[in-house]
């Protein structure tokens, strides 16, 4: 098996899933299987769980189990492969957002501004778009977009115009060379941070990472059974905001909706009113917990 990280909340996970030992439920994110195979341990033999996972590095963790069926797609295809596989609608829906740490420590992936490499940072590798060509073809525009709002970068100018000044003359490939670069923009004794928030932005619009999931919880209404549970690990503000709106309203400005009557309801609801965080031993034990919050919900009655 490929290494991967500690699943993060792990029992808060299955405690939110409520599983059902004949249950139907889908781990979106299946990375290392750490969760898939704690959801198997709870299921009994008419059980079944699906595993989504578009990098291809994650086949080679697939339990052989004959309850569990993988696929190499992208999870905004959930309601596609529900129907697909003839299972109509299921019992709970597990996302683990993010990154996984096989992806950032495997260098000829470049996700990571620890080591040298290629500017890649796709999560599927059947994709064609890469971070070197977002960098070398976006218009100034749109990468100031990309690092203001992927990256909350404070000075996204004037990286969008060091960036755009060299490509005048040259192109981006490697990372090193990326972050030469750009040194000048580099803050000093926050220079971690910073490239951080850099490869952030460069990663989640390569990777489309924001619509996949935007696409996913617009699915999730069609999907669950009515009784059925969303459990989904957010990493940082963008992404639990688009979650925390969505379960709140069912849009993702966070605005609910009214008829004519002045009457609102969204079709999901909250199960835990308050967000769920790491404990302090889990996050001295699992450094990839420290920024993880926990958001259960279900159909709203």
């Amino acid at each position: 098996m490929s290494e991967y990280h500690v699943p993060v909340l792990l029992q808060e996970c299955i405690e939110g899933l409520n599983i059902k030992p004949d249950g139907v439920y889908v781990d979106l994110t299946f990375g290392g299987g750490g969760h898939s195979r704690e959801i198997l341990k709870h299921l009994g033999e008419n059980g079944r769980l699906i595993g989504f996972d578009q990098d291809i590095d994650a086949k080679a963790n697939a339990p052989e189990d004959d309850r569990f069926t993988f696929v190499r797609h992208n999870f905004k295809y959930i309601k596609n492969f529900v129907k697909y596989l003839k299972f109509n609608k299921v019992d709970g829906v597990l996302a683990d957002l993010g990154v996984s740490s096989h992806e950032i420590d495997e260098s000829t992936r470049g996700f990571s501004y620890r080591f040298d490499g290629l500017l890649d940072m796709r999560m599927n590798q059947s994709a064609e778009f890469t971070a070197a060509e977002l960098l070398n073809t976006y218009p100034k525009e749109d990468l100031l977009y990309v690092f203001k709002a992927y990256g909350e970068i404070k000075n996204a100018s004037k990286l969008v115009n060091i960036i755009d000044k060299h490509r005048q003359t040259g192109e981006f490939e490697s990372i090193e060379d990326f972050k030469n670069i750009i040194a000048s923009c580099i803050p000093k004794h926050k220079e971690y941070r910073y490239l951080a928030q850099v490869f952030q932005a460069l990663r989640i619009e390569v990777n489309k990472e924001m619509d996949a999931l935007r696409q996913m919880l617009e699915s999730i209404p069609d999907v669950l059974k009515d009784d059925g549970r969303l459990v989904v690990i957010t990493y940082h503000s963008l992404e639990d905001r688009l979650v925390k709106n969505f379960i709140k309203s069912g849009r993702f400005d966070g605005k609910l909706e009214q008829d004519f009557y002045g009457n609102t309801k969204s079709p999901m609801c909250a199960i835990n009113r308050k967000i769920i965080l790491p404990t302090e031993e889990e996050i001295a034990e699992n450094n990839r917990a420290r920024s993880a919050k926990l958001r259960i919900a279900g159909l709203s009655k």
